[in-house]
């Protein structure tokens, strides 16, 4: 019994159809291999532009259609993923936030350290004995935190940028009460 269904075919460079190539993010990337394989669908790709005003206005605007035109710049902290959706590497940040625990008692809660590669566990030693305090990894709000016992806040920031290299625009403090 055959199999129902079509095999579709998906191009290598922007992952949709070939059909739809065009309207892909890259279509420049995909000509070639267009040209290559599905000569039919585009018989324009083959044929070189002639000089002349028409040249001249495709260079101009990338759209046929009219409106804005699609620019992409190809940054390093920028991902393509298939259909053309661009994924933007995030900056990690450090997120260091004050809680009051009593009337004159702090716990110093620190997120977002293992987004830099550092282990939370040898990092929690690290600051216990740094601070002199306790200090645990704690699974919080999806994440997992570093609780420090004591407002530890104004030299936690220097030891990070000390130890790690982790400079001031990574680091969002949020001071409670």
């Amino acid at each position: 019994m055959e199999a129902l269904g079509k095999r579709i075919e998906y191009c290598p460079m922007c992952g949709l159809p070939p059909e739809y190539c065009e309207f892909g993010p890259n279509f420049d990337k995909c000509k070639p291999w267009l040209i290559e394989n599905h000569p039919d669908l585009y018989p324009d790709l083959g044929k070189e532009p002639a000089e002349g005003a028409e040249g001249e206005e495709d260079k101009k605007s990338s759209s046929k259609r009219g409106g804005k035109g699609l620019v992409r710049p190809d940054n390093d902290g920028e991902k393509m993923l298939p259909g053309g959706k661009v994924k933007k590497k995030e900056k990690p940040i450090v997120h260091i936030e004050r809680v009051q625990r009593n009337k004159r008692k702090y716990v110093t809660i620190v997120m977002g350290l293992d987004k830099f590669g550092i282990k939370l566990s040898d990092a929690s030693k690290l600051f216990a004995k740094k601070f002199s305090c306790g200090a645990s990894v704690i699974k919080g709000e999806g994440e997992e935190e570093i609780d420090i016992q004591g407002d530890v806040v104004d030299d936690l920031v220097d030891y990070l940028e000390e130890k790690w290299q982790i400079n001031d625009d990574s680091i969002d403090i949020k001071l409670g009460k």
